[in-house]
């Protein structure tokens, strides 16, 4: 199987009040995360309710924005991106332009799949899915390296996924 269906889910404050779940809602989401693409009979019979009450919380679940969305997550070695390497990016400066400037041109690379902003040593950690090592150079030296206030760059190569 190339795919697995999983699911994004956040609990999100709503009116400065926390979204309250009970172990019902916990248990569809964690169904739900394990294979989004259940149906709502499969999921109502595991968690022990009928399909409408079942249905009614999924789509709560969703209006409420706890389920952000539904995507499919790919074998990135069957599509030939077998590697995952963690790259930490220090900008020169931390102005609102040059801040605007750097996600902006990250978030316009393929190979970049998650880009966080952080606190600490560095100001990003970027998420880069590259075929080998010969395509990261690549990468490396003809778009990382063209933008701009970039003042440092530390690679870290990831051998296996535990979790």
């Amino acid at each position: 199987m190339i795919y697995k269906m999983v699911i994004l889910a956040v609990v999100m404050e709503k009116n400065s009040e926390a979204i309250v779940l009970d172990d019902l809602d916990r248990k569809i989401l964690e169904i739900l995360s394990k294979d989004a693409k259940l149906a709502n009979k499969e999921i109502a019979e595991r968690i022990g309710l009928t399909v409408t009450p079942t249905f009614e919380r999924i789509k709560r679940l969703e209006r409420t924005g706890v389920i952000k969305r539904y995507i499919a997550e790919l074998d990135q070695k069957a599509l030939g991106k077998s590697l995952l390497v963690l790259c930490q990016v220090s900008l020169k400066a931390h102005s609102i332009d040059v801040i605007n400037g750097f996600e902006d041109s990250i978030t316009h690379l393929d190979e970049v799949s998650h880009c966080y902003h952080i606190a600490g040593d560095y100001d990003y950690l970027l998420s880069i899915r590259v075929k080998d090592m010969e395509e990261y150079q690549l990468f490396l030296k003809t778009k990382l390296a063209t933008i701009a206030n970039i003042v440092n760059v530390q690679s870290s190569f990831v051998m296996s996924t535990l979790k």
